[in-house]
């Protein structure tokens, strides 16, 4: 889900070579061209992993870092990873994105880029198959999990930028992280769609850079009427099922890039994040059926919830080499 939550970013290196000519001297030899391919790695830590709008982690802090490569051509590529909670990804504690594309300008338009490209989620081991809120819940033994979907997903991107704002459509390539018939879903959620808009304003002062983001998910599916998971509805007593996930999703603050001594590429964050769909009622909501312990995590003697959805602030400090 991330993604988190996740942009592409494509870098470019370009250098002309230069050469020295002297009156009845020897010619001085061309200086080495600087090569086409960028690589840059990255690590940070978060207090929180907020991706779209949803907390990934439980709401507690993990590390991240991954590995980028980029050539003058616009090609892009890269691999980074995060720490999850298995009480939404059961038997997975890590995220994997794999991802690649390709940008460019457009013609006529300063100012004016595009760019497209694919990603896939990775949750080594992760699946439904030991999924277990009903089964904890409701006795209901096995339903929802015979064929343990995996948590993996990918998708395809499209995106347009202007100067500093930019908006981007992703679409899955396949079932939304596993969501489909056999794990208590209407049907395959194949073709699940998000959008987004993003800002990334540099301020005139104390070098900041304000950050802006507004998105919205739709599910292709929602969770099945199937009399099976009839008891589903009901927690504790509560009702607390709400039977669509979509949700729209913001976020606004601040990040700052600086250096500490002669150490430089750092870069830190503060940012206010939530969704809608939350609250007591909502999908992703501490009374929610997204909101729950997918692994049977039991706290005070009942299945563990939490409102993933939650507005919250959540800080980030980070290093690119």
């Amino acid at each position: 889900m991330r993604k988190s939550l996740l942009s592409i970013a494509m870098l470019g290196v370009f250098a002309a070579p230069t050469f020295s000519y002297a009156e009845d001297a020897p010619a001085v030899a061309a200086a080495e061209p600087a090569s086409a391919w960028t690589v840059t790695s990255n690590i940070g830590f978060v207090s929180d992993y907020y991706t779209r709008g949803i907390s990934q982690t439980f709401h507690k802090p993990t590390v991240q870092g991954g590995f980028d490569i980029a050539h003058s051509s616009g090609f892009s590529a890269g691999i980074w990873g995060s720490g999850v909670t298995p009480n939404t990804f059961p038997d997975s504690n890590t995220e994997i994105d794999i991802y690649g594309g390709y940008s460019g300008s457009v013609p006529f338009v300063e100012g004016l880029g595009f760019s497209v490209g694919a990603i896939g989620y990775i949750y080594p081991g992760g699946s439904w198959k030991n999924y277990d809120f009903l089964t904890q819940s409701e006795g209901l033994n096995g339903v929802g999990n015979e064929k343990g979907g995996r948590w993996d997903t990918y998708e395809a991107n499209f995106g347009l930028s202007y100067k500093w704002i930019s908006a981007k459509a992703s679409v899955t390539l396949g079932d939304w992280y596993g969501a489909e018939r056999a794990t208590g879903w209407d049907g395959s959620t194949s073709g699940t769609t998000y959008i987004e808009l993003n800002a990334a304003y540099p301020l005139p002062f104390f070098g900041l850079t304000l950050i802006g983001h507004v998105g919205h998910l739709n599910v292709a599916g929602k969770l099945s009427s199937d009399p099976r998971f009839a008891n589903a509805n009901t927690f504790d007593g509560v009702n607390i099922i709400e039977d669509n996930p979509d949700y729209t999703d913001y976020k606004i603050g601040l990040s700052k890039a600086f250096k500490i001594a002669s150490s430089e590429g750092w870069n830190a964050g503060i940012y206010y994040v939530g969704a809608s769909n939350g609250g007591n009622s909502g999908y992703w909501g501490s009374r929610g059926y997204g909101g729950s312990s997918f692994n049977g995590g039991v706290k005070n003697g009942v299945t563990e919830i939490k409102d993933l959805a939650d507005d919250r602030f959540v800080l980030t400090l980070g290093r690119t080499f």
